[in-house]
């Protein structure tokens, strides 16, 4: 079970610094405008906030490659709740889309670590 909470956490990690390359170095792009469904004078006046919201998925990420490489099961579960913690905040705030991409994962992971223990 070990492996799979490893297996889970880092892909966890991976959507992670995927959401912080898209938000800090493409978010004006077509296609990660697409992905987040916003238009180019929105993806132009929000580039600081989105690359800001970036630079916060870089700690996530962080902090799990820092919970796997350590085996800190501590770590672990901290930076899983943050995860999904942000995921249920922004499907109430922004997008429903956001709990099944950020805070399922998350769950399914954290699940995973905790009976893996």
């Amino acid at each position: 079970m070990k492996i799979v909470a490893d297996v889970l956490v880092a892909v966890v990690a991976l959507l992670h610094l995927y959401f912080m390359v898209l938000e800090m170095f493409l978010w004006t792009a077509p296609r990660t405008r697409a992905a987040f469904g916003t238009t180019e004078a929105f993806a132009v006046a929000s580039k600081a906030l989105a690359a800001n919201q970036g630079l916060y998925n870089g700690f996530l990420v962080a902090g799990l490659a820092y919970g796997l490489i350590t085996g800190s099961v501590a770590f672990q579960v901290f930076f899983l709740v943050c995860v999904i913690v942000a995921g249920i905040y922004g499907a109430v705030t922004a997008s429903r889309r956001i709990l099944l991409v950020q805070a399922l994962p998350g769950a399914l992971a954290l699940a995973a670590v905790l009976l893996a223990r």
